[in-house]
């Protein structure tokens, strides 16, 4: 059990809140709300003042977002490239972020607070932008400041429904520091379970780029099939050699030039949902054990293995197709695979 005096509450509050709000601000899967929460019912007990707890929540904020929002204009878009190949939800959460920044302008740098995960990936994707710093922080400092006095006006009105939970906590011996390390943990849990269930949307196992080189060698090597969207072609204009582009929901076409090649390599770029049934599509053209190509396409061209630009003629279609590659793509991450193919009978 973990407890503190109440003096400690009073001296180290504020203190305590700036450290919590920073930490999160800067990606590191601790949740702030709760200890705002906690900190609204303090104020509301006077042991801790109401502008010292926003300024040092509003400060946390502006510190963590200060150094994301820098990154991005020393490294621009190769950060966010690198932030989008951490997980699933990350790369879904930048082109959100981008599309809402289209559509309305730097105002959504106040909005994001409010929306869970776009708080984080706002200010790194603003400092790749032309939008000056000062109108980045001034956005920001309104946000954060609504933000952060939303849940210490929250945890000040909800004060005596708190307070009932935290005697029932010190009833089983427990105490509210106890609970607030037991929620981050249980969120830190929920986060690992996320980012496994996305980055494994149905069983992989995996082959090299050295190992693909290797496949690619023979006289009948495997056939590369690229189902990226258009946008995703358009941001990385290159691809594996030999690859034959398909729809993602039409494949079909592949079924009569398949037939001779034993191995498929394949690139698909849905979202886990979209994956699953897009695997069991798969086996259920033939095509078997599936194996992840480790790193995909940015391994491959970090070992200095060859890659063929993407026709030129796919360039003349992207003023068609940015309105509409904008609705499509997000609810799509990349995700490069290899799976073997099952020659039918019938065929």
């Amino acid at each position: 059990m973990i407890e503190f005096p109440a003096d400690a509450v009073a001296k180290w509050g504020s203190a305590v809140v700036f450290l919590n709000v920073l930490i999160a601000r800067l990606g590191i899967p601790i949740p702030a709300v709760p200890l705002l929460l906690f900190a609204g019912v303090a104020v509301m007990d006077h042991r801790l003042l109401f502008w010292h707890v926003l300024g040092a929540a509003a400060l946390g904020a502006l510190t963590g977002d200060s150094v994301w929002f820098t990154a991005g204009r020393i490294f621009g878009r190769r950060l966010i490239r690198g932030l989008a190949r951490l997980s699933v939800t990350v790369d879904k959460r930048v082109r959100k972020a981008r599309a809402l920044f289209a559509r309305f302008g730097p105002g959504i740098v106040a909005v994001s607070k409010f929306v869970p995960g776009l708080a984080i990936i706002t200010p790194p994707l603003m400092g790749t932008t032309r939008v000056s710093a000062a109108i980045f922080f001034a956005w920001d400092a309104l946000g954060v400041t609504a933000w952060a006095t939303f849940w210490l006006l929250g945890g000040a009105l909800f004060e005596r429904h708190l307070r009932m939970f935290i005697v029932e906590v010190r009833h089983h011996g427990w105490t509210a520091i106890d609970v607030l390390v037991a929620l981050a943990l249980l969120y830190l849990l929920y986060r690992l379970i996320q980012r496994w269930r996305m980055q494994s949307p149905f069983e992989l196992s995996s082959v090299t780029p050295e190992g693909l080189d290797e496949m690619l060698r023979p006289a009948l090597p495997p056939m590369i099939l690229d189902a990226r969207p258009e946008p995703r072609r358009q941001q990385e204009p290159y691809r594996l050699p030999r690859v034959m582009r398909v729809e993602r929901n039409s494949l079909d076409e592949v079924d009569a030039s398949s037939v001779e090649h034993n191995t498929v390599v394949y690139c698909v770029c849905p979202d886990h949902e979209t994956a699953r049934t897009l695997s069991q599509q798969m086996r259920d053209k033939g095509f078997k054990q599936v194996r992840a190509v480790k790193g995909g396409l940015d391994a491959w061209e970090r070992r200095g293995y060859a890659v063929d630009p993407v026709p030129a003629e796919r360039a003349r279609s992207r003023d068609r197709s940015d309105q509409s590659a904008e609705q499509e793509s997000s609810c799509e991450v990349t995700l490069r695979a290899i799976a073997s193919w099952r020659q039918f009978s019938s065929t």
